[in-house]
């Protein structure tokens, strides 16, 4: 039994600034900021890392078609709970046998939700981001997964959602 969240109202949605500390690298390049800050009333979402299996749990041998299904499932995951991937603060990305030519999939997946936030480039900002190369991972064939924490506006109560 799938169970939808039922929401009221929400609050503004928190601006959080997205830094790139003068004396570190200028990492949008490669698809991630440094320091992404946050200061509001939050609801956090919290996703268990997502592997690269559709929803009948088949899992292609291509890294970069799991790739761009981990972050579909991460998109799912998020909706259920209300959010986007604009609400995304923080990624976590394990991959297996990870290389220059895993990297450059991992960015191109990544660059279809996500950018720099240049002008005219409507994504949300690159969250921040780990990557970590593990030699395997939970199940047979699966070559990467990926963990998200999100922040949305806390709900509002019915009678403060509503002008007096």
């Amino acid at each position: 039994m799938d169970a939808k969240p039922s929401f009221i109202a929400q609050a503004p949605a928190p601006q959080p600034r997205f830094l790139q500390p003068a004396g570190l690298y200028d990492s949008l390049p490669n698809g991630y900021t440094h320091v992404v800050t946050v200061q509001e009333p939050l609801r956090w979402l919290f996703v268990s890392g997502q592997g690269g299996e559709n929803a009948l749990a088949e899992l292609p041998d291509s890294f970069a078609l799991q790739a761009a299904q981990a972050l579909a499932n991460i998109k799912t995951a998020l909706a259920a709970g209300g959010a986007d991937m604009g609400h995304v603060l923080k990624l976590t990305v394990l991959i297996v046998d990870h290389s220059l030519e895993r990297f450059e999939h991992w960015q191109s997946a990544v660059r279809q939700h996500w950018g720099s936030g240049e002008p005219g480039d409507r994504r949300p900002r690159f969250p921040a981001c780990t990557l970590i190369p593990v030699p395997k991972l939970a199940l047979p064939g699966m070559l990467i997964e990926v963990e998200a924490t999100a922040a949305l506006p806390m709900a509002m109560d019915a009678k403060a959602a509503i002008p007096a």
